[in-house]
């Protein structure tokens, strides 16, 4: 038992001893020397104190923080105190008849307890909390600090309330709050009114304008407001002249108690963001716990955090494979500081290297295979189209064909929405891809031991390479402009993190059994999101204003490049799944012969840079493939 919690079981432990005589004195009175000899009242208090001790350790009270006693620690002395008793009544009547002692002071002493183990531990937390500290309350009242509005009139603002309270000088003086019902109007918390609601916050800050009170910032004090919400309460905050912060997520929390009370802006994926996906846990567990696991493009966005989330679930082996030295490096050096003991390799590979794969595969012999690499640039891979064939539809192809060699119990494609009605060579190449996975998955209908081919379609992730949000942060840096290819270019967006969760439990469920055999997974994107939002929306998180501190101004489309993106071609049929945020597309059927004949044709052209050849198989391949008009 640490020294502290040992100071408190003593002192739980003497305030138990003292609630003996004291109880039997507000029974009694002045009448307590005739009704009890001080060797009677000195023989029960040590029996209640006993009693009290084997009480209190098993309910482990002694454990509790005092400085932040709360409910759950009332309950414990409930539960202790009521324990004492059931020990203390029939053990004093075994070893003495008591006729002394009145029958109702047994539960005048659980009160007296309770009154006794509660009332240290909340005036002690009153004074850690500075309640009566008249300097620091001279300090808040002085309004030393910024003034600030707080959002949402829950549990989470009253922590910060209380922890404002706890600062000597506090960086932020709280001089409102508004709530997200009508019904907490008029009300308070810890003693700061709510003012009005979300909807009246241009109201609210006039009032507390004429008091001499006009808060600086705005802060929510809750991470569970929507995406449009939070671009709607941005839009006002600009209008108002605010900034917008927000709290620190439970998960971003440092530990320790001298941790200062700071904010944190919000985030772009605050704005973007929408209610998270409950996922099931356990099946993603029982997929790569103890497995073998490959993940090519280790060094990209997706790849990486893969990784990452794979590390996590402990497997027996991880290999990182990707084509990029640099890249391959720094996700390298990322795994031997977080997981030392995990038995790992980095491969420099690249899948089209048909020799390399296959010694590779041969010497891991990997149970799962996770394929991200590619080459995701629209207009980059439309400048070399052959290189963008060769490594997303052609790689892929070996990457399959090495599963099915070398033992691969599920192999997943990450796939994307630009291979739905492609107009770009990239879009259509990833589209080949998922038309060889969807065909070897087929071939295991009804064979339990044949290996899954897993195809995972999304869209774009917030910061990955190539994503137009890191390239709208150079430009922002530079003083802008931020530059848009269309007034009306709309994508979809995701965080890498709930992307990559997604695959893993869209790869689990296609690993479960053959229902999904041949299907496409297509992660729930949302809505979409128009691009020159997005600008606007990054210039007022940087606290400047659109168009006017930074322009925005419009370039075209760039070549391959679509107006909008779709996750669903007309011919798939989306069809739920057990998981929320998965869906599946129904298969598109293609003959296989004519398939393998079209790859071979496909392959031969690019060996030759043949261009005009390659472009005639893919469109064949994919009808749908059409080069879209460019701006003029």
């Amino acid at each position: 038992m640490p020294a502290r919690a040992r100071i408190v079981f003593l002192h739980d432990v003497i305030m138990a001893a003292l609630s003996f005589p004291l109880s039997l004195y507000l029974r009694v009175g002045e009448d307590l020397p005739q009704v009890a000899s001080p060797g009677d009242i000195g023989e029960g208090a040590t029996l209640f104190a006993l009693c009290a001790a084997v009480a209190f350790y098993t309910q482990r009270m002694y454990l509790g923080i005092w400085r932040y006693a709360s409910l759950d620690d009332l309950i414990a002395i409930l539960r202790g105190t009521a324990l004492t008793l059931v020990m203390f009544v029939p053990a004093v009547f075994l070893l003495s008849r008591v006729e002394y002692l009145p029958r109702s002071v047994p539960i005048i002493n659980a009160f007296v307890l309770v009154v006794m183990l509660g009332g240290s531990r909340f005036f002690y937390r009153l004074l850690k909390d500075r309640t009566f500290d008249l300097k620091r309350r001279a300090v808040t009242l002085g309004r030393r600090g910024i003034p600030v509005l707080l959002a949402g009139a829950d549990d989470p603002c009253e922590m910060f309330l209380r922890a404002v309270e706890r600062e000597a000088d506090p960086p932020y003086v709280p001089v409102g709050i508004v709530a997200e019902k009508e019904q907490r109007v008029g009300r308070q918390l810890r003693g700061l009114s709510v003012l009005g609601t979300l909807d009246q916050i241009p109201e609210v800050v006039a009032l507390l304008e004429a008091r001499g009170q006009r808060p600086h910032k705005l802060i929510l004090t809750k991470d569970t407001f929507s995406g449009a919400r939070l671009r709607g309460l941005l839009e006002t905050c600009e209008a108002l002249g605010l900034s917008l912060a927000r709290l620190p997520r439970l998960t971003e929390l440092k530990s320790g108690e001298t941790d200062r009370l700071e904010v944190r802006p919000v985030a772009l994926e605050d704005l973007l963001g929408r209610p998270q996906a409950v996922l099931d846990r356990d099946p993603v567990v029982s997929m790569v716990r103890g497995r073998r696991v490959l993940v090519t493009g280790a060094g990209g966005s997706i790849g990486s955090e893969l990784v990452r989330q794979i590390a996590d679930l402990e497997p027996a082996r991880l290999v990182l494979a990707d084509h990029g030295e640099f890249a391959l490096y720094t996700i390298d050096m990322e795994m031997k500081e977080r997981f030392p003991t995990l038995d790992r390799r980095a491969a420099l590979l690249d899948v089209r290297d048909h020799v390399r794969l296959e010694t590779l595969m041969a010497e891991e012999r990997p149970e799962l295979v996770f394929h991200a690499a590619a080459l995701k640039h629209v207009p980059m891979v439309e400048m070399n189209p052959i290189e963008g064939l060769r490594t997303n539809a052609l790689g892929t192809r070996l990457v399959a064909e090495a599963c099915r060699r070398h033992g691969t119990r599920v192999m997943v494609l990450i796939s994307t929405d630009k291979a739905v009605n492609p107009t770009s060579v990239m879009g259509a190449s990833k589209r080949l891809a998922e038309c060889w996975c969807q065909g070897l998955d087929r071939l295991g209908l009804g064979d339990p031991d044949a290996p899954h081919f897993v195809t995972v379609r999304f869209g774009n992730v917030l910061g990955s390479t190539g994503s137009v949000v890191p390239l709208f942060q150079r430009q922002l840096a530079a003083g802008g402009p931020l530059t848009v290819t269309h007034p009306d270019i709309t994508r979809y967006f995701m965080t890498i993190r709930e992307a990559v969760e997604l695959v893993l439990q869209a790869a689990a469920l296609g690993a479960l059994s053959d229902t999904y055999r041949g299907s496409i997974f297509v992660l729930d994107m949302g809505e979409p999101v128009r691009i020159v939002d997005l600008a606007r929306q990054m210039i007022r998180l940087a606290g400047l204003r659109p168009d006017e501190d930074v322009a925005v101004t419009f370039t075209g489309l760039r070549p391959g490049e679509k107006l909008y993106e779709e996750i669903f071609h007309g011919a798939e049929k989306p069809l739920p799944t057990p998981t929320p945020g998965i869906l599946v597309a129904a298969p598109r059927i293609q003959d296989e012969a004519a398939l393998t004949e079209a790859f071979e044709t496909l392959a031969a052209a690019c060996a030759t840079h043949d261009e005009a050849r390659a472009h005639e198989v893919v469109a064949g391949l994919v009808p749908e493939y059409s080069t879209p008009p460019t701006d003029a």
